[in-house]
């Protein structure tokens, strides 16, 4: 079985307590993207297979039927629909994309964060899923995705800055990151690691934006708490 983001999704939506945390998902396709814009006003396209934050777009209604699309700062216009998938096609060299509904997520200093939450399990295919690890992502001033130039802090600093709770709300996002590691673990039998990008949008909500099976550790040795990241290791190597 395939390890992109589509086939993610679609183990995680059929979890009962998951599927309320997913921000509805489609292959990118014309009527679903014209049904996506139509409900949501925004939507975010994504590689099925990318890493990194690249070659993410932001698209958004531009009136009636003009798209406005940003890949970071770079901003530009479309007359429709059709024009825009000719882009990807031509593009498109892997398994194809998936547009998301965009989420408004919580902010600090006016810029858009998530959380990245690092869960794993010993080598033992009987050892249970832990939390080893988390920090925040502050994307960069005039940047939308969190992965590219981001800043890494200690997630209650960034639950605190941005005015929408403390320890609890991180006590749940674990919970949350726990559950759909499990969820992934029951199809996976050999993965022992998942880096779960969790979103807060400014109503408190919590959202599971997608889960990394080869996260980057290297932000977790630039934490004033070294314990995390010796945890992390301790836990790949058993």
């Amino acid at each position: 079985m395939k390890r992109d983001k589509w086939t993610q999704y679609r183990i995680l939506r059929k979890g009962s307590s998951l599927a309320k945390r997913l921000p509805e998902t489609r292959l990118l396709q014309k009527n679903h993207l014209s049904k996506m814009l139509h409900q949501y006003h925004n939507v975010v396209v994504k590689p099925r297979d990318g890493r990194y934050g690249r070659d993410i777009l932001f698209i958004k209604r531009n009136g009636a039927t003009a798209l406005r699309i940003r890949n970071e700062k770079d901003v530009t216009t479309m007359r429709d629909i059709d024009q825009l998938l000719q882009l990807f096609r031509k593009k498109n060299k892997g398994p194809g994309y998936i547009v998301q509904r965009r989420l408004q997520l919580a902010q600090v200093q006016h810029r858009p964060f998530d959380i990245r939450i690092m869960v794993q399990r010993q080598k033992d295919p009987l050892s249970p899923w832990k939390v080893t690890g988390s920090y925040a992502k502050v994307a960069a001033q005039g940047y939308l995705v969190t992965n590219v130039t981001s800043r890494t802090i200690p997630v209650l600093e960034a639950l605190k800055l941005a005015h929408i709770g403390g320890r609890s709300l991180l006590v749940k996002a674990e919970r949350i990151a726990l559950l759909a590691a499990k969820r992934l673990g029951e199809h996976y039998p050999e993965l022992r690691q998942v880096g779960f990008d969790i979103g807060i949008d400014r109503k408190r909500r919590i959202w599971i934006i997608e889960g990394n099976y080869k996260p980057d550790l290297h932000p977790f040795r630039h934490l004033q708490d070294s314990s995390m990241y010796r945890r992390i290791l301790w836990y790949k190597e058993h």
